[in-house]
Formats: C-alpha cells, structure tokens, sequence
C-alpha cells in the first residue's frame, strides 16, 4: 500500500507521502500523473519526505508538472499539518524542515474546533539581487525594473529571492484576464535562468497588500506562501506599506508576513487536511512504468 495524505492552504493543495519505500521512482511523468485531476490523485504538487543530516525533517516539492521547487511555504505547512497527523511533531513544539532552498523552522501554533492549523514557518532571508534570482545583466537590484515580454507589453518588475526565485510587479488593479495574458511570459522570460514565480500586487493598506500568483511549474494558483513572502518584502522595501507586519490578500486568503528589520521573514496562516488514501495496485503499476 502506497499511503499518502492530502491537505491544502487557502485552496493551494498538496499530496504528501514518504518517499522512503515507496516503489516508484517520482519521475516527472509519474510526477504528472499522480497530480493530474482527472487521471491521478489531483493537486498542486507533492510533498515527499526524505531524511535529513541537518534538520528534523527533509522535504522534496514537486510541482504538478514534474519539476522541482525549492520552497514552497504552502507545502511547508501542510507538511506540518501531514506530519502533526502522523504524530511526528507536537503542537506548540518547534521543528526544522530542511529544503532546496534552505533550513526552514517551523512550528504548529494552534488547532480550530473544525480542525483548522495555524502554522507558522521561518522562511529565510530576502534577497533582491539579480544573480540571487537568475536574472540576466549585471549583478544589480531591480526597483520597476523594465522587460519587455514576447507580446511587445512592457512590464517593471521588482525580483525577490526567498530561496526560490521570485518576480513582483505593482499595479494600481488586478485585471486577471491582463495578468492571466502576462504571467506565462514573464515566467519563462529568456532573461530568468531558471524560470520566476510572478506575483501581480497592488498596496491597499499601510499593512495589506492585494495580489495574484502564477507559479513557476504550476500555473495560476489560489494562494501562495513563499509568493506572499516575496511579494512583502518587495512592499517593504519599496515604501508601498508603512508597517512589517503585512497581510498578503490573494484570491484564497490571507497570509500574514513579518518583514524583520534584517528581512528575515515569517509566515503565518491556516492549513487543512482533506484526506488520506492509498493508491492502487494498478495506479502504482502504471507508475512504475513510468521511470
């Protein structure tokens, strides 16, 4: 039996399971199967669990289209929703989780009447330089930086790094069929070495920001922790909020980011498990084909 549990952050939904005995390679077409909505289980990504020299845990993400990510601060919490469930960790007991793109400490704050988690993790430090995000020229930091996409449509982008690369454009409105247009070019822009995730934002509060996300291997998505990290610290740093407790709105929820004086960053929000399976004798067959 191939067991795995699947929970999800204001709509962003992730499989977890145990990578260790699991019989299949995690290809990246084993990857797409398993993830697509209609052949497979059906989600955003998978989390996969590893071992790790240097945390409590070791995490692998991968993105519904077989490549991998670095972070994710969604995944982060519901591998800690995943792990809670297993009783691996505790409530109110701090734990690290060690991913591509750094040590990440987390810990489990609280649980709802419904179930509900709250979840903090520390996500690691911003950075704005071009070469921290791949980002072709001379080693610079972007302040509405322009690039010209494939349609001819100039766009000023601002490039956070959170460990995973990251790219903000500040509007004045979210008109999702626009973004929708945009996002696949910048994302895969030649100028990204590694591809971007992009985060459409607008400032409506000295502590909120509206914002629409599109991932990296992913597409358009609901919610997004490390994007709502990013897209914080770039209002920060930019004077387009005056506090560092910034509530990050996107069309799921809300995350809520402490920018730390030295940009450090936290990330709190909610996370629920959905449910826990297992896949069949035939799914896993077809999955060992698929090396």
């Amino acid at each position: 039996m191939t067991e795995f549990f699947k929970g999800h952050g204001l709509g962003n939904d992730y499989i977890a399971l145990e990578m260790d005995g699991l019989g299949f390679e995690l290809t990246p077409p084993a990857v797409r199967l398993i993830c697509d909505r209609h052949t497979g289980v059906g989600s955003d990504g998978i989390l996969a669990r590893v071992a790790s020299a240097t945390a409590d845990f070791g995490l692998r993400i991968f993105n519904p289209d077989g490549s991998e990510a670095e972070k994710s601060g969604n995944g982060l919490r519901i591998f800690a929703a995943y792990l809670l469930e297993r009783g691996d960790v505790g409530e109110r007991a701090p734990f690290s989780v060690e991913t591509p793109g750094g040590l990440v400490r987390m810990e489990v704050l609280s649980r709802s009447a419904d179930g509900v988690l709250s979840v903090e993790a520390e996500m690691g430090t911003a950075r704005f330089g071009s070469a921290d995000v791949g980002l072709a020229g001379p080693e610079r930091e972007t302040d509405d930086e322009p690039l010209e996409l494939e349609s001819g449509d100039i766009v000023r982008i601002n490039v956070v790094s959170i460990g995973n690369p990251h790219c903000v454009i500040f509007q004045d409105e979210l008109d999702v069929e626009a973004l929708r247009r945009r996002a696949p070019q910048i994302s895969t822009h030649p100028a990204f070495a590694r591809g971007v995730n992009v985060q459409f934002a607008v400032p409506v509060e000295p502590d909120g920001v509206d914002a629409w996300v599109w991932e990296r291997g992913a597409g358009e998505t609901r919610a997004s922790g490390s994007s709502a990290c990013a897209v914080a610290a770039a209002a920060v740093r930019r004077g387009m909020v005056s506090e560092r407790q910034v509530a990050v709105r996107m069309p799921g929820g809300r995350l809520d980011v402490h920018v730390r004086d030295d940009w450090s960053l936290v990330l709190r929000g909610p996370v629920e498990s959905v449910y826990r399976g297992a896949l069949t004798d035939g799914m896993r067959r077809r999955l060992e084909t698929l090396g």
